[in-house]
């Protein structure tokens, strides 16, 4: 019997073994996440929380937390959650079969055997962060907490972030979209914000590395899902809220108020430190909620900003900015393009100085970053022409994006990117028109279609068109980068969206190799070996 219990999809878990993240005692095992060789009992764990041991196993002790049936091994601890695709509880057989010395769940339950414990609980994600943080012996307790959410912004931030930190002396984990870094370990990330008995068992390995701080990214599905319940987040940061995952949250408002509850106190308690950006309208609402024991540190390009940047001036190879803070005023040469880069470099500076490193040292910290993969990274090959790769994915990424080559781009903005199946809807159309507008040539293509046609795709995509002649449909995203680099000439910039540092595609349940970074530079290897630099190109 084949059986998991998360909220993600089969296609993200075919992802993972894909990734390599499959492997047996690391932290991230289909769900599995192994003891460090406490062993509490399931007294321990569960003394004072709001559950009810219906039945007392004879095996008391637990040497493993584990939210994938198919992953569970003798003397786990298995959670049955509720998914939106299956749910828990249907495989709780499938966990005793392997061997469960107890079964968490928020309905009750049949016959158990004699041997496996059933414990009964109001909220199954609030119970497991809770036990995880037990189980591990409260690692969040030894790391300075700091979380980033908000649509955009939250993958440079944190790892500039961890940069800065760790240029600093301080050493700091981190975790989020691209990869989870725990000291001297390194995982390819499988989402954004990890489910909580992932999260405390590699908060335990950044511990046990000596790392002081954990720079995180917050997502909403992580707020929601309680994922991140009980975490005493020091600094808590907003970037932005711009239209994406409508197809969970169901409206902006709700999507809004989810965000806010990590300012708010509602994942278990409110931060010391509240960064928000009051250049984003959500960021102005946001700053009335905050705790009233939280200090608050405004940013952006506002005059009410306490990081304020002054004076732009960006180029293709660098954007400075005078900073205007508490500290005084700077210069600052930062090695990010685009005005957007700007906002992620002030939120930044904020939270490492609110975490205690002075400003001038931050900025000097800034000139080495080296950036984040898939962000605005360069694929060069010898062109005459910019090729760039990123993972805007949202109408506001988009219109970023394009925002910030145009004035940099002597020629021509040629723009291939896609819309995710199984995803927001809604949005599809706004990329389209953020793209028409902002590009000059665009081609749509397939971005990890999963369980939907790319036909239908495009069809939600093409309510967006306002220059009918100036946008191709490819299916095939290969033959769609294709195109574009034949049809970039001298100046131009092409950028490839969406998929950013990924390395697969998903259709359906399968999984394939594919990273726009590798492709492009494969085909720009060939047209340089057929001497197609110079040559005039037909529009396709």
């Amino acid at each position: 019997m084949t059986a998991y219990s998360t909220t993600v999809t089969e296609g993200q878990f075919t992802q993972q073994r894909h990734s390599g993240l499959w492997h047996s005692g690391a932290a991230l095992c289909g769900g599995l996440v192994l003891n460090r060789g406490m062993n509490p009992d399931i007294k321990t764990l569960f003394e004072g929380l709001d559950a009810i041991i219906e039945q007392s196993g004879s095996q008391g002790k637990v040497n493993a937390l584990c939210t994938d049936s198919r992953r569970v091994s003798p003397g786990a601890l298995f959670f049955a959650l509720g998914g939106t695709k299956t749910d828990g509880n249907l495989y709780i057989e499938e966990a005793i079969h392997r061997g469960a010395a107890a079964i968490v769940s928020e309905s009750s339950h049949g016959h158990m055997p004699p041997r496996v414990s059933f414990i009964r609980v109001k909220d199954a994600r609030r119970t497991m962060a809770e036990v995880a943080a037990r189980f591990y012996g409260h690692p969040e307790k030894a790391l300075e907490m700091i979380g980033v959410t908000g649509t955009n912004g939250k993958t440079t931030i944190t790892t500039l972030c961890r940069h800065m930190l760790e240029a600093a002396g301080r050493k700091s984990g981190l975790l989020g979209t691209v990869a989870y870094v725990m000291g001297r370990r390194s995982l390819p990330a499988a989402r954004t914000t990890p489910e909580a008995a992932e999260l405390f068992s590699m908060l335990d390995q950044m511990r046990a590395e000596g790392c002081s701080s954990a720079v995180m990214e917050v997502s909403s599905h992580g707020i929601d899902q309680r994922r991140v319940w009980g975490l005493p987040f020091r600094i808590a940061a907003f970037t932005n809220l711009t239209q994406d995952h409508i197809d969970y949250h169901k409206t902006m408002e709700a999507y809004f108020d989810v965000k806010t509850r990590l300012f708010d106190g509602r994942t278990g308690m409110a931060p010391e430190v509240a960064v928000v950006n009051i250049d984003d309208a959500c960021g102005r609402r946001l700053c009335s909620k905050v705790g009233e024991n939280t200090r608050l540190v405004r940013y952006g390009e506002s005059l009410a900003a306490d990081f304020r940047a002054d004076a732009l001036s960006m180029s293709e190879k660098a954007t400075r900015f005078t900073l205007i803070c508490p500290e005084g005023s700077f210069s600052v040469d930062s090695p990010l393009l685009g005005r957007y880069n700007v906002s992620n470099v002030l939120c930044a500076l904020a939270i490492v100085n609110a975490a205690g490193l002075p400003v001038a040292e931050a900025i000097e910290h800034l000139r080495s970053f080296s950036g984040v993969p898939g962000r605005m990274e360069r694929v060069d090959c010898g062109q005459n022409f910019n090729v760039l790769v990123d993972y805007a994915h949202t109408p506001d990424a988009l219109h970023n994006a394009l925002s910030m080559l145009r004035p940099i781009t002597r020629g021509r903005v040629l723009v291939v990117f896609g819309c995710g199946g199984n995803r927001d809807r809604g949005k599809r159309p706004l990329m389209t028109r953020a793209v028409q507008t902002e590009g000059d040539e665009a081609w749509a293509t397939a971005d990890n279609p999963r369980g939907e046609r790319v036909e239908d795709i495009f069809e939600d995509m093409k309510g967006g068109v306002i220059r009918p002649d100036a946008i191709h449909w490819v299916d095939d995203r290969r033959r769609a980068i294709h195109l574009a680099l034949c049809a970039a000439r001298e100046g131009d910039s092409v950028l490839i969206a969406g998929k950013g540092h990924e390395a697969y595609q998903e259709f359906a349940d399968t999984v394939s190799t594919f990273d726009d970074r590798v492709t492009a530079r494969e085909l720009l290897w060939l047209r340089q070996a057929s001497g197609l630099w110079d040559l005039p190109q037909q529009k396709q």
